[in-house]
């Protein structure tokens, strides 16, 4: 296992915390985005295939051990949340990863500070697609991430009946190791036999309502001026065998400025945090920085 540190980072409304893999003179840096109702150690399969490299990855505010960060959530607030952290270790330009959600946080921060970000790798997210005005944004969680969703109202009376609850999920079948309960520990707050997740539900519907209705957000992955490739999955959120974007989404919505690229064998979750997603996600990082 690589060596790491958790590190403060303050912004607006609060510190947020941030997974700092240290890497070698010369090698370039990676601040890696989460998804809605996740947090930083989504990236740490990944991490450990760079090692060498240096990788930041925060808790969003809202999430993990940000979850008490103050304020409102937003792509845009997330974005500037990334410029933070990107001083607070001085970096000057980082490859930018962004995961799920973390995809449309990382065109929203591409687009607007193409001098900070070298290239932008989206992994299965980042290309919009608007739900109807009239869906309540909480049918619409639950409809697409389900169990990320249900665990807001749920307590757990131990780590084990956490994790439990994971691994009768259809995509976290076979998902184990240290990896994954670190990342699924990070999302627990509380005392047994009352723990419930970090996820703060306010900045999670905030995110979805920025996410799924707002046009400017739609439009960030259509005006990049950087670099941009987007890894897709085979298969979806919970496991179907068509993933979150189908072929044909991709053959008809995805920018051409966009490299596009398949991911077979994973699904949603896997393509980060079992050891062959993560390795293929690592290999275009490599590239890219």
């Amino acid at each position: 296992m690589r060596d790491y540190r958790d590190v403060g980072v303050e912004v607006a409304g609060g510190t947020l915390a941030v997974r700092h893999w240290p890497g070698e003179p010369g090698a370039g840096t990676v601040l890696a985005v989460h998804g809605i109702a996740s947090n930083g150690l989504s990236w740490a399969a990944v991490a450990e295939a760079l090692d060498g490299v240096e990788v930041l990855a925060p808790d969003l505010r809202g999430r993990g051990r940000s979850n008490d960060v103050k304020g409102e959530s937003s792509m845009a607030a997330h974005a500037d949340d990334l410029l933070a952290v990107l001083d607070s270790f001085a970096v000057d330009r980082a490859v930018l990863a962004g995961h799920s959600m973390g995809g449309f946080v990382g065109c929203v921060a591409a687009r607007r500070d193409p001098r900070r970000y070298r290239q932008l790798v989206l992994v299965d997210g980042g290309l919009g697609f608007p739900v109807p005005a009239d869906m309540d944004i909480d049918q619409v969680l639950h409809a697409v991430i389900g169990p990320a969703m249900a665990k807001l109202d749920m307590e757990f009376p131990d780590r084990a009946a956490y994790h439990a609850f994971w691994a009768a999920h259809p995509a976290f079948a076979e998902l184990t190791g240290e990896v994954v309960r670190a990342y699924l520990d990070r999302d627990l707050v509380g005392e047994e036999p009352h723990l419930r997740s970090a996820c703060r539900a306010a900045a999670i519907r905030e995110d979805a309502e920025d996410e799924l209705r707002d046009p400017a957000v739609f439009a960030a992955i259509h005006e990049l001026r950087v670099p941009a490739r987007l890894l897709w999955a085979e298969r979806g959120l919970r496991d179907e065998p068509v993933g979150l974007y189908p072929p044909a989404v991709i053959e008809t919505a995805a920018p051409g400025t966009v490299a596009t690229h398949f991911v077979p064998g994973v699904n949603h979750y896997s393509i980060v945090l079992a050891a062959a997603g993560a390795a293929t996600v690592a290999a275009h990082l490599r590239e890219a920085l």
